[in-house]
């Protein structure tokens, strides 16, 4: 079982089991089991993936869901939990339950899914260094400067006041 840390300082465990699974389509409408479907021409669909990856609210509501029986016990709620959810928790915890829907499944799927997570994160990965080296460089700063100065017609290299 995978686990993480909230930023009030909480471990949480992240365990994706049937109970999980019926708890997460019960209070959250999404059902993990699609977590990666075949489309009609038989490719394999990301789009839940793509969602818990892009959507950190819905991603917080299934974390809350599937650590639902240790937020109970803990006296924990829905609120508190979402309060201690931001920055890079909110990364570790994506991991955690990825990495733990992908374990849930029998091993010939657990094997697909493995890869497409793996290429998921590369991807990412790229992106990520893509956008820094693009940023780092100047010329996004360059580019943006342009482009404001064209929209307000006031340049950049003159010092003025909004008063």
């Amino acid at each position: 079982m995978k686990s993480f840390t909230d930023n009030a300082g909480r471990i949480w465990t992240v365990a994706v089991n049937v109970a999980a699974i019926k708890r997460v389509r019960a209070i959250c409408d999404v059902d993990l089991n699609a977590i990666v479907e075949m489309d009609e021409k038989n490719n394999p669909s990301t789009k839940l993936l793509e969602k818990l990856s892009t959507d950190p609210v819905l991603l917080v509501d299934v974390l809350y869901a599937v650590c639902k029986n240790e937020a109970d016990a803990q006296g924990i709620t829905d609120e508190d939990f979402g309060r201690a959810m931001a920055g890079d928790v909110i990364d570790h915890a994506t991991a955690a339950l990825l990495d733990e829907i992908v374990n849930f499944f029998p091993e010939a799927k657990r094997q697909a899914f493995q890869k497409i997570l793996s290429a998921t994160r590369r991807f990412e990965k790229i992106a990520r260094e893509k956008l820094e080296s693009l940023i780092s460089d100047g010329r996004f700063e360059e580019e943006l400067v342009s482009k404001l100065e064209q929209l307000t017609g006031l340049s950049a290299n003159v010092p003025g006041s909004a008063e």
